[in-house]
């Protein structure tokens, strides 16, 4: 870690997505937090806050193979300077304006910004390093910041923010949420630092860029030819549907977890316990992945962290106590943390720089498009089964609906990553 944090241009690209890592957590707790206070009555505030995580997750539906095709076309470095900006002046809006449908509106056009921007900052890795062995160590700074130190750091300081006035003047503050307010202001100042320290510092990030954008093809037939290389690559087709299975995994945990933790017990606390314990295990995958790497290759340890994180969900639907339930939700969010890390090493070292950032860009619309899908199918899906009285022993047991869905899901995500096993085993047997 020591040698790529050594190189300057790197150590600032990490700089700055530790920066923007903390403004995605804060904006998501601060943006629920402003349209439930928007919204009028108990239902519209349930929907508004379901609804920010809609709108966050619905352009990686419609733009995420654009997205990354213009990171494989265009300058990186311009990419995310535009982005930043646009960024940075939709957070400062939002506060300005104060109404629930502009926040919508915002929250949208942030997400397209982000979208571009997370492929162009992506492909653009490897080319700042200077072995391609220093891939895996770069993605796994770049997801443990992300995934760990941003979700503590934003968290306290949203919590910071919401204990009491915020700057101590909360007259120059407009309405009921001053802390929300306050938060998006710094996202804004934040995305405006990064676009100042991106354009000014960094200057390495253009580099493939500006020569490849030149003799590039136009950017419909790039779209075209990026689909057919996903679709016809035995190693990203194998890769897409391990991602599947992975994240379908922890979309179904993700969803289910409120109703869950009631069916052991317990209530809010537990159900923080349980999405803790979640991106603990992310965590500790991403740390635990280079070195399982030593002793497996790459492929095979994508397939068997997908088929580790199906099956550990069957112990999390038959946990009889919150303990139990912990534990195994650690492991499934291991699994995908190793899936996570491991499928950005595979595209980083494996995958051509004229089709990394379509490639990057693919995958990370498929996470967003699974976990939505989780979220809306599995409660759906709980509600439909509901609760069943079976005989244990000779006595009568209650099941909650939860416990059966995800038992389900797992055998599912177990399924999908053993054939995605499979054919990444193929892929590297051939290699």
């Amino acid at each position: 870690m020591r040698g790529v944090l050594a190189i300057p241009a790197f150590r600032r690209l990490w700089g700055i997505t530790a920066v923007c890592a903390v403004g995605e957590w804060l904006s998501l707790l601060a943006l629920s937090a402003l349209a439930t206070q928007l919204a009028d009555g108990y239902q519209a505030a349930s929907f508004a806050l379901g609804g920010v995580v809609a709108t966050k997750l619905l352009p990686s539906m419609l733009l995420g193979p654009l997205a990354g095709t213009l990171a494989d076309k265009l300058d990186r470095r311009r990419v995310m300077v535009t982005c930043d900006v646009l960024r940075a002046g939709l957070f400062l809006s939002i506060p300005l304006v104060g109404s629930l449908s502009w926040l919508f509106i915002a929250i949208f056009l942030i997400e397209i910004c982000t979208m571009f921007w997370i492929p162009a900052k992506d492909a653009s890795i490897p080319n700042l390093l200077h072995r391609p062995d220093q891939v895996e160590t770069a993605n796994q700074l770049s997801l443990v910041m992300t995934y760990g130190v941003a979700v503590l750091t934003a968290a306290a300081l949203f919590s910071a923010l919401s204990a009491g006035p915020a700057l101590g003047q909360p007259e120059l503050l407009p309405g009921p949420a001053e802390s929300a307010y306050v938060a998006l202001f710094l996202n804004g100042l934040a995305y405006a630092a990064s676009a100042l320290i991106v354009a000014t510092r960094i200057p390495e990030i253009s580099g493939r860029a500006a020569t490849a954008g030149a003799s590039s093809p136009n950017l419909l037939a790039m779209l075209r030819d990026g689909f057919a290389f996903v679709g016809g690559t035995p190693l990203v087709r194998g890769l897409v549907t391990g991602v599947v299975g992975a994240f379908a995994a922890g979309g179904a945990v993700i969803a289910c977890a409120r109703p869950y933790a009631t069916s052991l017990g317990g209530g809010d606390a537990a159900y923080g316990l349980l999405f803790a314990a979640m991106f603990t295990g992310v965590g500790i995958g991403m740390v635990v992945a280079p070195w399982a790497a030593v002793r497996v290759r790459h492929r095979r340890l994508f397939g068997q962290a997908i088929v580790g994180a199906g099956l550990a969900l069957l112990p999390v639907a038959l946990a009889p106590h919150l303990a139990v339930a912990l534990v195994a939700v650690a492991l499934v969010g291991c699994g995908a943390g190793i899936v996570l890390l491991t499928g950005l090493t595979i595209i980083g070292a494996q995958v051509a720089d004229s089709h990394r950032g379509r490639t990057i860009a693919f995958v990370q619309s498929i996470v967003r498009i699974d976990l939505l899908a989780s979220m809306a199918v599995v409660p759906v899906l709980v509600g439909l089964v509901g609760q069943r009285s079976v005989a244990l022993l000779g006595e009568p047991v209650v099941v909650d609906g939860t416990r059966l869905v995800l038992f389900g899901a797992g055998v599912v995500a177990a399924l999908v990553g053993l054939a995605a096993y499979r054919q990444m085993d193929r892929t590297e047997a051939a290699s």
